[in-house]
């Protein structure tokens, strides 16, 4: 028994020395081994699926069964282009995502710059976790509590009241407010990280140099932190584009997740919504191009 456990001990090592040896001085055979698992689940989870949306949409149903026909057909394109409601529904859904991103931007930028350039390192760390916070809770907490607080007896109402102003009950701006406070984060804190890798040697130099403060920002700040910005427009726009929850709970105005989810839970027409929901996905597509062509991603 002594023997045999001797003997299968240096088995073992064996098997382990010839497995480094098959490492060993091979960076590119390291580095895919590593990335082995991570690529195979994108591939096969996210890549898998979106080619198996990008087919859906040249299904169809059948004219007398209703069932899904898996053949090759443009009809629901030729629906999406042809029918004026999907394009008013298209326009509506990437203004709102516009609107949405635009007013994050302007809203994270002071806060982003105040916590990287001007903020104590406690003071610093107290306002990532304040940033953070929001994203702890669930969504559907979160979309409700707006629902509770946007409703004629919500709170908002309740403290506008003395001084004679009501919350405006149009759907479009209870979802701009909605989706504002949700998707902030997602653009603070990629400023955020942005911002912190701006020398401050580089603001003192433009100051020294009589630079004004909005000189500075639009000349030195601006351009190095651009690609921060783009990288948080990408999480606010498409977030807002693809989102359904929100505007189910808000009001009752349609807007492309809103579509999809109808026709694949209630229509049971599978194959336009998946030609419907390859709209944001081209969108995002061109939206990466035209950025990438700003030079958005040259110093990320």
């Amino acid at each position: 028994m002594e023997a045999a456990g001797l003997s299968a001990g240096p088995q073992r090592r064996s098997a382990g020395r010839r497995l480094a040896d098959l490492f060993h001085g091979r960076p590119r055979l390291q580095v895919g081994a590593l990335l082995a698992g991570p690529l195979g689940w994108l591939v096969i989870a996210y890549l898998g699926s979106l080619a198996i949306l990008f087919a859906a949409s040249f299904w169809h149903l059948g004219e007398l069964s209703g069932e899904i026909e898996r053949g090759f057909s443009l009809e629901n394109f030729e629906k999406l282009i042809d029918e004026p409601v999907y394009r008013t529904i298209t326009a509506r859904t990437l203004g709102v995502a516009a609107l949405v991103t635009v007013t994050c931007a302007v809203l994270a930028f002071p806060l982003a710059f105040y916590m990287a350039k001007t903020a104590s390192p406690r003071v610093r760390g107290l306002l990532v976790v304040a940033v953070l916070m929001p994203l702890w809770s669930s969504y559907l907490i979160k979309a409700y509590a707006w629902r509770t607080m946007l409703s004629p007896e919500g709170a908002l109402n309740w403290l506008l009241d003395p001084v004679g102003i009501t919350v405006p009950t149009g759907d479009i701006f209870r979802l701009w407010l909605v989706f504002t406070y949700l998707w902030l984060p997602f653009m603070v804190i990629p400023i955020y990280a942005g911002l912190e890798r701006i020398p401050d040697s580089l603001l003192s130099a433009s100051d020294d140099l009589g630079a004004k403060p909005w000189t500075t920002f639009r000349k030195v700040i601006l351009p190095l932190a651009f690609p921060a910005v783009v990288a948080g427009s990408i999480f606010t726009f498409s977030l807002t584009m693809g989102d359904f929850i929100a505007p189910s709970l808000m009001g009752s105005t349609q807007f492309i997740g809103t579509v999809v989810y109808a026709n694949v839970g209630v229509a049971n027409n599978l194959p336009f919504a998946a030609a419907f929901a390859l709209v944001p996905v081209i969108v995002m597509i061109i939206y990466l191009l035209v950025a990438r062509r700003l030079g958005a991603f040259e110093h990320v």
